[in-house]
């Protein structure tokens, strides 16, 4: 990435200003957890086995556990240490669920934790082109993050995307024994697992749905989880859960703070649901898209 200043139509090109220390990764990171990946801390520098997590943080929105680790040489491998990660959180939950509860003061159940969404993020200043193609499976759940600093005290944080072709990591661990406990649990979603709860209307009304949200603003990313497709702009903006007659769209507001002037929004605050937010829209049909598109937008900062 280059930087300008802008000085009265003049750029001034802004240097990029190096890290002397992993450390001061980690600490840019951990005190800005929630802002930049929308996750909560648990414990910085968890010792676990005989090896020491750089960051644990857990994900709210997909109930399950995130290993951050920083770097900021490129000699390793991310693939061999992602799935040591894995592994080592699959075979000591426990442990995990013990350090949430003590550190956070809180009272998390296994049963609430969505194991096979467990990920490991691997932040730094730069990666090999081999590292982000090794990393390039649709159903392995390492993430890689780039942060830079620059001279005039500016930070860019940006998380490198898979291809859209990636294929399946399964094949490479069919003879691992001892990486069973990744095989067997860990899973990555795409709207092709959704596509299996619709019907041919309903993945049609969704394509449609998913084309206008994306073009909301720019920046817009899908993710696929368990039980529906986010849309997320830093944090979930909204939620889509593909049903056999149509859709369920949940909004990420809190009830009262959105100007619905047709309420066509339900109040779910009350009530168990699957998506983020409190507000949700049934739909069989497209004719309020432009309308609902007005209410989404409304959410997205």
């Amino acid at each position: 990435m280059v930087l300008y200043n802008n000085n009265s139509s003049k750029l001034n090109h802004v240097k990029e200003k190096p890290f002397k220390l992993e450390r001061e990764i980690q600490s840019i990171f951990e005190n800005n957890l929630q802002e930049v990946m929308s996750l909560q801390l648990v414990k910085s520098e968890f010792a676990i086995k005989n090896k020491r997590i750089d960051s644990l943080a857990y994900d709210k929105q997909t109930n399950a556990f995130i290993i951050i680790e920083y770097k900021r040489d490129k000699n390793y491998s991310v693939v061999d240490q992602g799935l040591t990660y894995l592994n080592l959180m699959l075979q000591n939950k426990a442990e995990f669920i013990l350090t949430y509860n003590e550190t956070l003061k809180d009272t998390l159940h296994s049963k609430d934790v969505d194991w096979s969404q467990s990920r490991v993020a691997f932040v730094s200043p730069s990666f090999t082109e081999n590292q982000i193609s090794a990393s390039d499976f649709k159903d392995f759940g390492i993430e890689l993050w780039e942060v830079k600093q620059f001279e005039n005290n500016t930070i860019s944080i940006n998380s490198i995307k898979k291809s859209s072709g990636a294929p399946s990591i399964k094949p490479l661990l069919e003879n691992s024994e001892k990486l069973k406990e990744v095989k067997e649990n860990i899973k990555v979603y795409t709207e092709e697992d959704h596509y299996s709860k619709g019907s041919d209307t309903s993945i049609e009304l969704y394509e449609k749905f998913k084309v206008a949200i994306i073009n909301l603003a720019d920046g817009i990313e899908i993710i696929p989880q368990k039980f529906y497709i986010a849309f997320k702009k830093g944090s979930n903006i909204s939620d889509i859960e593909m049903q056999k007659k149509g859709l369920k769209i949940f909004i990420n507001a809190k009830i009262g703070t959105l100007d619905d002037p047709k309420g066509v929004a339900k109040d779910v605050s009350k009530i168990g649901h699957l998506g983020n937010g409190e507000y949700q829209i049934q739909i069989e049909n497209d004719k309020d898209l432009e309308y609902i598109m007005s209410l989404i937008k409304q959410v997205i900062k």
